[in-house]
């Protein structure tokens, strides 16, 4: 039962001069009458979210976090400035550096699947033309910080190889250094903490004791505004810098170079062939990790869950990482059975590997939200309204979807933007798949589209979307599926392949909401249905549809090729049925001949042999 929310001015006399955050927030909370999972719901956060903060367990809550929660308890004046204050004083609200200390980067990590990203940006960062500034963008989990460790170390490695300009005498080699930023930080902080990276106090110093050095500024997303500010000061200063940065959206500063950081691969939908997944890095990554808590390698009848877990998680090296870690106890079948269903609520806490000097002793945890879902949001909260319906509308694609498919999705709204516009703008966030140079190239992440997919129903959207899309997709193939008999037949059975997992999910949506669209779709498939071998289930959906008597007065002619289409998918029908026993005959012979040919090998039925390893993984251009 909702309930209504109390104005902030009204509440929040009480809880102003409170100190502590997990107590202003339960304060607010109840002032609202609101439980945590009603709080949780109006933010977009996950319920445990709300829970750790109230109990103390959270210290370092995201500024977006905050933000929510503020926004869900419509706090304002000087009731969220305190709010604000005591998040900033519960994580210490500072980037942390001292001049004089130089901040050591991080150990560089195992990269899986990264090869070609991290030859990229090592080539950025050492070419003497190469854009100054590097903005590494991404969701939460999805390898941000390893790639610019594993950067900033080779970047750092080929300089004492070929040294160019005057060797460097912070004690840093090769001149890279960097800061982890903290939320609440303000330009001050930023940039005294990425001088006191270098153990440097002024802009000088740096410029006099290192030649080309290179900054990495890790979480921008924490103070984002500071970070511009700080960046930008710093470039001016120093001509010779570099400054490479990880965060969920682009700095935007001048003629800053923007690299979205995408999952991993994943194999495609129903391949479980070793070799096939073996050349997934999503799924080496997966088995790796399975080694250090595991001994034994996926078995042959674990393969299925592997690949359908590595889908499910959208390639999400984070993800992935904590998900394997679970492979100690579990099966991959039973982890695929436990948590397939609940991928946004895994927990995606994890450390940062930056050194406890640049964070508050008692908490060494990454500035990583506490579930996927979590992390998730805090993109999603980046967007402005239209481009948040836009995004929910796109959800409703199976798998990948074109620039005219989009753009039919939104016809009819009260969207206006520019469907390029609105693309690009959720590739800068890391939000979108890019894959190839076909019309069929564009894919929301997995996290992302199950979040938007639940942002639907929230919002009572799931019945127009739905409808929207049956209708999009039925277009699709009344455009498409003539050619299937022109001279471009092949093109157009690859197309409407592309689009198979939305014509299903178009067909089954429409028969109950839509049936007349439904009809329309289906007597347009008979010929794709004859030459992907689904004739029975085809048929069963025309004189299903035929049969709805929400159907009985629909156009004529499309009765009638309808009618038709299930004639012809009969036929195919009989004949394979026909062919059926002939088949198992000639299988049946060719089973005796290679008996005879070939005496069988005894194996001891105690001792059956264990299923050969993953081979390793094959690197893809």
């Amino acid at each position: 039962m909702s309930r209504t929310m109390t104005s902030s001015h009204d509440r929040s006399s009480g809880w102003i001069g409170s100190s502590g955050l997990a107590d202003l927030l339960r304060g607010h909370r109840r002032a609202a009458g609101l439980t945590q999972a009603e709080l949780a719901t109006r933010a977009g956060v996950g319920v445990r979210t709300v829970r750790d903060l109230e109990r103390g367990r959270s210290s370092r809550p995201q500024r977006t976090t905050v933000d929510l929660l503020a926004d869900a308890l419509d706090l304002s004046g000087a009731a969220r400035t305190a709010f604000v204050a005591a998040a900033r004083r519960a994580d210490g609200g500072t980037a942390r550096a001292t001049a004089g200390e130089p901040t050591p980067v991080p150990p560089p990590p195992e990269l899986i699947g990264r090869e070609r990203d991290l030859a990229e940006l090592v080539t950025l960062l050492t070419e003497p033309r190469g854009p100054r500034v590097i903005s590494l963008v991404g969701v939460a989990g999805v390898g941000k910080t390893a790639l610019a460790l594993a950067a900033c170390h080779a970047v750092a490695a080929a300089r004492r190889a070929s040294p160019v300009g005057p060797p460097s005498e912070s004690g840093r080699p090769g001149g890279v250094s960097g800061l982890h930023v903290d939320v609440g930080s303000d330009v001050a902080d930023v940039f005294a903490a990425a001088l006191g990276a270098f153990g440097v106090s002024r802009t000088t110093e740096l410029t006099a004791r290192i030649g080309d050095p290179t900054l990495l500024v890790d979480a921008a997303e924490r103070a984002p505004d500071s970070v511009a500010g700080a960046v930008q000061r710093l470039v001016d200063a120093v001509p010779s810098l570099r400054v490479l940065v990880t965060g969920r959206h682009p700095v935007g500063l001048p003629d800053e170079w923007v690299r979205p950081v995408l999952p991993l691969d994943v194999p495609a939908s129903g391949d479980i062939d070793q070799s096939a997944l073996a050349a997934s890095p999503a799924v080496a990554l997966f088995t790796a990790r399975l080694a250090q808590v595991r001994r034994e390698p996926p078995t042959e009848t674990e393969l299925p869950a592997l690949a359908a877990l590595v889908r499910r998680l959208g390639g999400l090296p984070l993800a992935i990482e904590l998900m394997a870690a679970r492979g100690r106890l579990l099966s991959l079948t039973e982890l695929l059975d436990r948590y397939g269903d609940r991928v946004l609520d895994l927990d995606m806490a994890t450390r940062s590997g930056w050194p406890t000097g640049q964070l508050r002793p008692d908490d060494t945890r990454a500035a990583v939200a506490g579930t996927l879902r979590d992390a998730v949001a805090t993109s999603y909260r980046l967007l402005d309204d239209e481009e948040r319906a836009a995004l929910r509308r796109f959800s409703a694609f199976d798998n990948r979807w074109s620039i005219e498919l989009a753009e039919e999705m939104l016809t009819g709204t009260a969207i206006t933007a520019d469907p390029v516009r609105l693309l690009n703008r959720f590739i800068e966030l890391g939000l979108l798949h890019v894959r190839g140079d076909g019309p069929f190239r564009f894919r929301l992440l997995d996290a992302v589209r199950d979040y938007a997919v639940e942002r639907v129903s929230g919002a009572g959207e799931a019945a127009v979307i739905q409808r929207r899309h049956a209708r999009v997709i039925t277009w699709f193939v009344e455009r498409t599926a003539p050619g299937l008999t022109g001279a471009d037949a092949t093109g157009a059975a690859r197309r409407l392949d592309e689009v198979s997992g939305d014509i299903s999910a178009a067909l089954a949506y429409a028969a109950v909401d839509d049936p007349l669209t439904a009809l329309r779709l289906a007597a347009g498939l008979p010929l794709w249905w004859r030459l992907r071998g689904r004739a029975g289930a085809g048929r069963q959906w025309l004189l299903r549809l035929l049969a709805d008597p929400r159907t009985a007065e629909a156009d004529g002619e499309l009765r009638l090729r309808a009618s038709r289409g299930a004639a012809s998918l009969a036929d195919e029908q009989a004949a394979v049925v026909e062919d059926l026993p002939k088949a198992r005959d000639r299988s049946r012979q060719r089973g005796v001949v290679a008996r005879a040919r070939k005496p069988p090998v005894a194996t001891p039925r105690s001792s059956p042999a264990p299923a050969p390893p993953i081979a390793p993984p094959v690197t893809r251009d």
